[in-house]
């Protein structure tokens, strides 16, 4: 059985291609040293669960796209847009969706789709921010692949 392979590299190969991204890991996201700051922006890969159908073989995954935020030492209140900050998080948040939209676009009606690794429903996707020691900032889009299951023997 080779779809286990196939889909985690054809998904580190397509985040890598992203500008956006500089390094992209797999694991336990506890795993990676995530004070090395050479590392960022980083996509991280994480398989949840696989369903063994007949035809296919559904695997569940999340994806995370992050980086570190920026933050000024000027107060909020003197700037002219107090909405926006002192960081760049809305950057961060900007950039690190339109990586995990590219990734969903090759999984809908891009390459990846055409090679038989098809994405099933809508993902989900959903941010985060200072959920780690160094202010990331990103988000965690999850979500089903279906692959042809074509390693059941029917002897």
């Amino acid at each position: 059985m080779r779809q286990f392979y196939n889909i985690t590299k054809t998904i580190k190969d397509t985040l890598e291609a992203n500008s956006q991204v500089n390094v992209v890991t797999f694991g336990d996201i506890f795993d990676v040293d995530l004070n090395k700051q050479t590392i960022f922006p980083l996509a991280h890969i994480m398989v949840n669960q696989a369903t063994i159908d007949e035809q296919t073989v559904t695997i569940n995954l999340s994806v995370m796209a992050m980086d570190i935020v920026d933050v000024s030492k000027a107060d909020p209140r003197d700037q002219n847009e107090i909405f926006y900050g002192t960081g760049n998080e809305q950057d961060v948040l900007n950039t690190q969706l339109a990586v995990l939209n590219d990734l969903m676009a090759q999984l809908k009606r891009g390459t990846l789709y055409t090679d038989l690794y098809q994405l099933s429903g809508s993902p989900t996707c959903i941010p985060f921010t200072e959920r780690f020691e160094n202010l990331l900032a990103g988000w965690t889009a999850t979500f089903d692949v279906i692959l042809p299951n074509t390693e059941i023997s029917t002897c």
